[in-house]
């Protein structure tokens, strides 16, 4: 498997190849040769996907090639050793972004005989380490050497919780102990105080099996200042923290216990949060929405494919309109463009007239909260606008007369072939003349030409009238 270095050889070429082409050109031709080939120029931004890259290589080399890197991809590679990694890395002091995705991370820092304290990416901004395997331990360490970032990606890494920071710090695995022995008695640490960072402002978990929200709280309290959240894929199953607390069994003391209901909602540790993706999460209950409308600076989420959108019950504007009423603090909904005035004021209206029919039990908070908005409203008048299936028309032959009963669904080529008994002759020699009994005197008859022309686009109504003519009779007429 080739090192970092060896493989930028591959990619831009190698020194000596290069120099002594540069002294060919040189005798032959006097124009200005760079000292290096453009093609040995390592750009700032530096791509080695897939290249089974297991080494950094000679670090002289790499310091010439890599110094001025600012942005490094190297997943899906066969990195799995710190040592390495940190080499590499400790080369780029310009780095900004670092891609380590499906590289297997899973051995510990603390194992791999490397002082951290050596390194400090003072300049690092995003990190991804997408499906890395990488443990808590080992993030909340580089976490500690990374002042500078604002932006990181934990997902598909098989985290069913959060640890960032433990609540004990003993090496006797208290939390992990089997029902019925005893816990551990060592001081508790308050993971809502400690292991903040402040940069950090989004961080992506998607695809994640963790199913609790309140693990999930735990990212909002080690970054306070997050604005961009994403959890899609995750198996959340609600949102209710205090329920979740209450199913555990509970470990803590009672005053512990109540202490902490008292201050933690779903929203507490995201006080900055602006955007929030819980795309094909467990949410099934409308209390869920309601609780995200508690969130105070929410203004954009997405929050498709839950069980709660299963039912039929709803059409897809429907749904669109009772998470539009739901949620007053929300300005983009599921992508797309921004909520405007009317589009919120009529999903309001409709929430309304949704719930004012059902059993005051069944009608959530919002509901009072619009009625003292936009008042009792009356209920829509249902206005069927689709034509009368049939009518009542007198039909006109010669001297003969009867009014029938006539469906306007039908062709007029239909109509021939039922009158044919009444006018004596067939319908290929039949033509029909449509009356309005209001139009009569002003226009007189139209014909009715097409016998494919469905009879309700001539706007028949009851009272009208339809002449029937012979067309031989019409021929003699002319004659």
């Amino acid at each position: 498997m080739p090192s970092l270095v060896e493989a930028l050889e591959q990619k831009y070429g190698g020194e000596s190849s290069t120099e002594s082409e540069n002294s060919e050109e040189e005798l032959c031709v006097s124009i200005f040769v760079p000292a290096r080939s453009p093609r040995m120029i390592v750009p700032s931004l530096l791509v080695l996907n897939d290249c089974d890259i297991a080494t950094a290589g000679e670090r002289d080399a790499l310091i010439d090639k890599c110094a001025a890197v600012e942005e490094l991809d190297l997943a899906k590679n066969k990195l799995d050793c710190w040592p390495e990694i940190l080499g590499i890395l400790q080369q780029m002091p310009r780095l900004k972004f670092v891609n380590l995705s499906f590289n297997q991370l899973s051995q510990p820092l603390q194992n791999a005989g490397v002082d951290l304290k050596d390194f400090k990416w003072s300049n690092l901004k995003n990190l991804v380490l997408n499906s890395t395997q990488i443990d808590w331990d080992n993030v909340s360490q580089i976490l500690d050497y990374s002042p500078t970032l604002e932006e990181l990606h934990l997902s598909l890494n098989e985290y069913k919780d959060v640890n960032i920071c433990k609540e004990c710090e003993c090496k006797c695995n208290c939390d992990n102990e089997d029902e019925g022995k005893p816990f551990c008695q060592c001081p508790r640490m308050d993971y809502k105080q400690r292991h903040k960072h402040l940069g950090v402002k989004k961080v992506h978990f998607t695809g994640n099996p963790v199913s609790k929200w309140k693990e999930v709280c735990k990212l909002g309290y080690a970054f306070p200042n997050l604005e961009y959240l994403v959890v899609a894929n995750c198996p959340i199953e609600s949102l209710d923290v205090d329920g979740e607390e209450n199913s555990n069994g509970g470990r803590r003391t009672e005053s512990e216990s109540e202490a902490e209901e008292r201050s933690e909602s779903p929203h507490d540790s995201f006080r900055q949060l602006k955007f929030l993706n819980l795309n094909s999460s467990g949410l099934s209950t409308w209390d869920d929405i309601e609780r995200l409308s508690k969130f105070p600076t929410l203004q954009c989420l997405r929050v498709q494919g839950c069980p709660l959108w299963d039912s039929s019950e709803y059409t897809e504007h429907e749904r669109r309109q009772l998470l539009i009423a739901r949620l007053p603090n929300v300005d983009m909904l599921n992508g797309g463009g921004s909520i405007d005035h009317d589009e919120r004021e009529d999903a309001e209206r409709a929430f309304i007239r949704y719930y004012m029919d059902k059993p005051e039990s069944d009608r959530p908070d919002r509901y009072l909260e619009l009625v003292q908005i936009h008042g009792k409203l009356d209920p829509l008048v249902n206005v069927d606008l689709r034509p009368e299936k049939r009518v009542k028309v007198t039909f006109t032959c010669g001297s003969n007369s009867e009014t029938r009963s006539m469906d306007v669904y039908r062709t007029v080529l239909d109509l021939k072939s039922k009158l044919e008994p009444f006018a004596g002759f067939s319908a290929a020699r039949m033509r029909l003349f449509y009356v309005d009994q209001d139009l009569r005197d002003m226009q007189g008859p139209e014909e009715m030409k097409y016998p494919h022309k469905q009879l309700y686009s001539y706007n028949i109504r009851s009272g009208d009238e339809i002449i029937i003519d012979c067309k031989k009779k019409l021929s003699e007429s002319k004659a």
